[in-house]
């Protein structure tokens, strides 16, 4: 399984953007995706998820302004990111875990794709 983020740049503070990331080949029915993000000296830190039972999480920092999603016929997940700051600037890293009985779990992460967001 590979996955493919796209969508990242540079925006103004108070802008959008979304980022998508598409899984090809083929992912077990059980799992999980979420972003991830990585300031500048800074250590990997989680911005939204979705859980196997389909809970979705949220990094307090970004509640009511971002949104995961995720479209299964498609293979891909987004994240849309809306009023950004720049405390937003990061790497953005997509994830995905997933798990099969006799196989176990496997992780899977996009190769990132960088946000910088403008004062």
């Amino acid at each position: 399984v590979q996955l493919q983020a796209s969508g990242g740049g540079e925006v103004q503070a108070g802008g959008s953007l979304r980022l998508s990331c598409k899984a090809s080949g083929t992912t077990f029915s059980i799992n999980a995706v979420g972003w991830y993000r990585q300031p500048p000296g800074k250590q990997r830190e989680m911005v939204a998820v979705v859980s196997i039972g389909d809970t979705i999480v949220y990094a307090d920092s970004v509640k009511g302004r971002f949104t995961i999603s995720r479209d299964s016929d498609k293979n891909t997940e987004y994240l849309q990111m809306n009023n950004v700051k720049p405390e937003d600037t990061a790497v953005y890293y997509c994830n995905l875990v997933d798990y099969a009985s006799g196989v176990g779990t496997r992780d899977f992460w996009g190769q990132g794709t960088l946000v910088t967001v403008s004062s």
